[in-house]
């Protein structure tokens, strides 16, 4: 088997692309429909996507909600980004400057002094508060690092999705912004719950794809969408997470798409590291934005496209695949990551 590297996953992207803002309005983004089997590619807007819904469908959504998890230092010196939260008062943090935050290490927010009481895995700080601090009242909406611009009000909403319900993520499910309340109405979708975490974005920094390792995130599969699951003819994922929960479970009750096994309530944790090559046990096809070079999102999506093809001796061949839709989206202007546009893999 031939190893796969980081830079097999590697594109060049021009600042340009990068979304700074969202569409004024959320289904007006452009769509890249991609049929894996003839290769043939479709430009559209997200407002068409009813159009790509077929009888007995479950569009499986991530309805996680981001949590205000940035916070600054009374001095301003320094920034915290909420990875975890063990308890009200201890937390795993991420920390700029991190060097200045050793163990004892004490900084103030809103007048609480918090503690550092250990250095965790990469580097994540725990921190011990005094007393409880208010998230909404303090806390920041943590845009990813490549939006450069400062937080703004009307990310609130914007940085959320319409459906978001159960509070945990560090980040928002982004293929899940394009959703407008009509929109939902018009496609028979289904939740689960994965609370998006620093693995989702965590850099790749291994010489061998197979080396990194994925942080855990935590996840909840309802009675009611295994049981949509269940009837289900086909099964869309809206987002990477979605297809991470939904593959950690399949995986787990050793389920597959021709298997009789039944879904069922499932909850837990998951590491789920999804490369090429890849048989998917749950999905048919993926609603996902277009995300970062050496991404473990991109080695996902470039799994999917490559499915059925991709084999142990030559896993590139989704890769290559993957690299050429990009290609047409930078071509055609398209919007790339969190506030960009998306393309619907079947």
């Amino acid at each position: 088997m031939s190893e796969l590297s980081p830079l097999d996953f590697d594109f060049e992207l021009p600042d340009s692309h990068i979304a700074k803002y969202p569409k004024s309005k959320r289904d007006e983004a452009k769509l890249l429909v991609v049929n894996r089997a003839t290769q043939e590619l479709t430009h559209t807007t997200i407002s068409q996507l009813p159009n790509y819904v077929e009888e007995g469908d479950c569009w499986v959504m991530n309805n996680t909600k981001v949590v205000p998890a940035r916070f600054y230092s009374d001095n301003g010196k320094f920034e915290l980004l909420r990875v975890n939260a063990r308890t009200d008062t201890l937390w795993e943090c991420m920390a700029k400057p991190a060097k200045k935050l050793q163990m004892g290490s004490t900084l103030e927010i809103t007048g609480i002094t918090g503690t550092v009481k250990a250095i965790l895995d990469d580097g994540l700080r725990l921190i011990e508060w005094g007393s409880p601090l208010d998230l909404d009242a303090i806390g920041e909406l943590p845009l990813p690092p490549y939006i450069k611009r400062d937080h703004q009000t009307t990310d609130y909403d914007q940085y959320q999705t319409v459906f978001a319900q159960e509070q945990g993520a560090i980040a928002a499910p982004t293929a899940g912004l394009h959703f407008t309340h009509e929109l939902l109405q018009q496609i028979p979708h289904s939740f689960v719950t994965l609370h998006v975490g620093m693995g989702t974005f965590k850099p790749v920094k291994v010489d061998k794809v197979v080396d990194h390792p994925m942080h855990t995130e935590s996840y909840q599969l309802p009675e009611d969408t295994a049981q949509a699951l269940n009837q289900a003819k086909r099964v869309i994922a809206v987002g990477t997470t979605s297809t991470r929960t939904l593959e950690s479970i399949a995986t787990n009750l050793d389920i597959t798409k021709s298997s009789d096994t039944v879904w069922q309530a499932n909850g837990g944790d998951t590491s789920i590291f999804i490369y090429p090559p890849h048989q998917f046990r749950a999905i048919d096809g993926l609603l996902t934005n277009f995300h970062l070079p050496q991404s473990t999102l991109i080695m996902l999506i470039s799994a999917f496209m490559g499915e059925g093809t991709d084999t142990l001796d030559e896993p590139l061949q989704g890769r290559d695949f993957a690299m050429r839709v990009y290609q047409e989206a930078i071509d055609h202007d398209y919007r790339f990551y969190s506030y960009g546009d998306a393309m619907l893999i079947l």
